[in-house]
């Protein structure tokens, strides 16, 4: 039966394998100063743009004050400018329509109608005064 049994290495006492401690603390902290050091950078990198930003918008606004000054005083004389457009508009249909044609002939001209005649109102007092005083 030895014959049909595999051969066997004779048994030898298994060698135990030295452990070597690992550095795994060490590793540890050295991945934690990383991630430290890597979030420090971070703080100081958006504490700089931080700093920019603020340093912009100092910067900006009083330009954007001056800025909204000047708007509102374009504001101011658009209004004006409104007011005086309209009375210009209402005029110029009042100039073009016909039926105020007349009307408006007078007023420009001091002329009448030839079927009007003109009233001129005179006070009475004014002239006896005006004739006692220029004869002495």
């Amino acid at each position: 039966m030895n014959a049909f049994q595999p051969s066997r290495p004779p048994l030898q006492p298994v060698e135990q394998r030295q452990t070597v401690p690992r550095p795994k603390r060490h590793l540890r902290q050295r991945a934690y100063q990383v991630m430290a050091l890597e979030t420090t950078a971070k703080v100081i990198v958006n504490i700089v743009i931080s700093a920019a930003s603020v340093s912009a918008l100092v910067q900006l606004l009083p330009y954007h004050w001056s800025q909204q000054d000047k708007l509102r005083e374009v504001r101011t004389e658009v209004k004006v400018m409104e007011g005086r457009v309209q009375k210009l508009r209402t005029e110029f249909s009042r100039n073009f329509d016909p039926g105020e044609a007349k009307s408006i002939m007078q007023q420009k001209s001091y002329r009448f109608d030839p079927s009007q005649r003109p009233v001129i109102l005179m006070n009475q007092d004014q002239t006896i005064t005006e004739q006692s005083d220029s004869a002495p």
